[in-house]
């Protein structure tokens, strides 16, 4: 039974705010930002051109349906963060209600997620980046552009652009979150504002005649589209990472997460329906650019260089806000003992776990640098659906193990919204592909070796019993 052990919660929430701790300098609207940080950049930007493909107009319902699975667990998260605010996400719930088994396996996933989404996003950040560079007629070598076997009939060595933006913002992160704040939150302000030109220029653009047929490929294509672009949504969850340094997690956790979202939601589902209203959705063949080549296709070329900009920063975000909360997750799993101790401890200077946080800008910004990344998508998408079913699970067995506990946030309708998230994630899990689920299968294996040859028993919790 030790496999299931569980953290005593009232523990949990006394050490995060005991002194010597993670700062706690955030309030609602850097949440919000942070969100909108994580979450508006390669969904919105590259995949809602290979969305269409799958889908065709329908592709505004695909967005919708990810929303919704996202929108239950996000009830689900809200419940949690505000009532245990502890840095570590879905791994900190798990581990008070699942026990260490299942937290340690949750973690572990989330480590795969959140970094692999980082190194995928470096990937894209690097070829708007170069496409930028070459609107001013500055060309890097070619060896020196990709990751080897990337460019079919191109001699790539490495990726240059995507590991060099993975170590300039984890320096930031090591410096301090106040100071990744304050950037993101301008880099978000100025993306949307890109989106919402977007938006204001090509609504002109739209011709009803290309939404017909509205749904090509049936219930189908639209399911299978909603699998793909659910990872235009991941992100959100990283809002819950920053607990620990929020000045009031009780009211502004909730803000954060559901806010995000909301905003999110609306601005996938306007763009997606402007874009196929302008260009008939066969036109996205192979096309890495959806925005931008909309606008060009309307004839507003002006436009469509602010939109490359406004893709460059908000990829900037997204890798900026997963690399953050991937830091926290490992931060608390090395706290708890399941990971080596020098990976929570903080810098003197910056409180930051600054250990932690220049090894997972160096590990993954080299997998972005070296590794062809054109199947992340889908592997990043089971990880991140596995840890919404066991949010929504873990939320109704903490109401039956502490109906005590004071909830600042209640998520409405348990055991109903949870059942709903868990269905709705399940579904989409179903659409991905057997070599996906091969991959997540393995990776998991793998966590597992490392679960019983260290963590169990070095665990704090261990050492407490023995």
């Amino acid at each position: 039974m030790s496999l299931f052990r569980t953290k005593n919660l009232d523990h949990m929430v006394a050490q995060s705010k005991a002194a010597g701790g993670l700062k706690k300098v955030l309030g609602p609207l850097d949440l919000v930002l942070m969100g909108i940080g994580a979450i508006v950049g390669t969904g919105i930007f590259v995949l809602t051109g290979t969305g269409a493909l799958t889908a065709g107009p329908a592709l505004t319902l695909s967005f919708v349906v990810a929303a919704l699975a996202c929108g239950f667990a996000a009830l689900c998260y809200a419940e949690f963060a505000s009532t245990v605010p502890v840095a570590g996400s879905i791994y900190t719930y798990s581990y008070a209600t699942l026990g260490e088994l299942v937290a340690w396996m949750i973690g572990w996933d989330l480590m795969l997620e959140y970094g692999l989404a980082t190194s995928a996003v470096s990937v894209g950040w690097s070829g708007y980046f170069q496409s930028l560079l070459g609107g001013f007629g500055i060309h890097l070598p070619a060896v020196l552009t990709a990751a080897p076997g990337a460019v079919p009939g191109v001699t790539t060595w490495f990726n240059l652009p995507a590991l060099v933006i993975m170590l300039l913002l984890t320096a930031m992160l090591s410096w301090g979150v106040r100071e990744s704040a304050r950037l993101n939150s301008i880099m978000v302000a100025i993306k949307v504002a890109v989106v919402l030109l977007f938006i204001a220029v090509g609504a002109g653009h739209v011709k009803p005649v290309n939404w017909q047929p509205f749904m090509p490929f049936g219930m189908n294509g639209m399911m299978s589209a909603a699998a793909l672009v659910f990872f235009a949504f991941i992100g959100f969850d990283a809002v819950t990472s920053a607990a620990e340094e929020v000045k009031r997690p009780e009211r502004d956790l909730p803000i954060g997460i559901i806010g995000s979202l909301a905003v999110c939601t609306v601005l996938y589902v306007v763009v997606s329906a402007i874009m196929t209203g302008i260009v008939p959705f066969q036109q996205f063949a192979g096309v890495d650019h959806p925005v931008s080549l909309a606008l060009q296709y309307a004839g507003q070329n002006w436009v469509a260089g602010f939109v490359d900009l406004g893709a460059i920063l908000g990829m900037t975000t997204v890798i900026l806000v997963m690399t953050y909360g991937q830091t926290r997750v490992i931060f608390a799993m090395s706290r708890d003992g399941l990971l080596p101790k020098r990976l929570s401890t903080l810098h003197p200077k910056y409180n930051t776990p600054f250990f932690a946080t220049w090894t997972v800008g160096i590990v993954f910004g080299l997998i972005g640098a070296v590794v062809p990344l054109g199947v992340l998508a889908e592997l990043i998408n089971i990880g991140t659906l596995a840890a919404f079913c066991l949010v929504s699970v873990a939320v109704v067995v903490l109401r039956k193990k502490r109906p005590d506990l004071h909830r600042a946030f209640r998520c409405p309708g348990v055991p109903y919204v949870p059942a709903l998230a868990v269905l709705f994630c399940l579904a989409l899990m179903t659409f991905l592909s057997r070599t996906t689920w091969i991959a997540f299968g393995i990776w998991l294996v793998i966590g597992l070796v490392i679960y019983f040859g260290y963590s169990r028993r070095n665990a704090v919790l261990h050492t407490q019993q023995a």
